[in-house]
């Protein structure tokens, strides 16, 4: 059997605002934005450009409940990790962006992690693995 996981779904205030984040600061490709007229909404689908791997499917709060969740979908604990070559360049690039760095770089036995916060404050840990 031959399984991986595809989508990972992201409470978000707004579509354009989280595209604006994923994809202009943190260089994200949009994959995917289209108009669902059954659903009177849209799927919008974000990963990190040239990945394979799971991606992130922004989606609005519909509900009063699901808005309380943006930005606290974990409880204040790290609920993303980003997998890179490079922790310290893209730190570096982050922080020009406007992303508010939680956790400076540190070396740790399997690589090099920071973390970030996104735009409604959902930690994710940055990880360089060592090799």
């Amino acid at each position: 059997m031959s399984q991986s996981i595809g989508l990972v779904t992201l409470v978000v205030r707004e579509y354009d605002e989280a595209i604006d984040f994923f994809v202009g600061k943190l260089g994200f490709a949009l994959l995917e934005d289209s108009y669902q007229p059954a659903q009177d909404k849209r799927w919008v689908v974000v990963g990190p450009a040239g990945s394979y791997g799971a991606r992130l499917l922004l989606a609005r709060a519909s509900t009063a409940a699901q808005a309380a969740r943006a930005g606290d979908q974990t409880g204040g604990r790290v609920g993303f990790f980003l997998y890179t070559d490079d922790c310290l360049r893209d730190v570096a690039r982050y922080r020009q962006a406007g992303v508010r760095i939680v956790h400076e770089p540190v070396e740790q036995p399997y690589g090099t992690v920071a973390v970030f916060a996104d735009l409604y404050g959902n930690l994710w840990d940055l990880v360089q693995n060592k090799p």
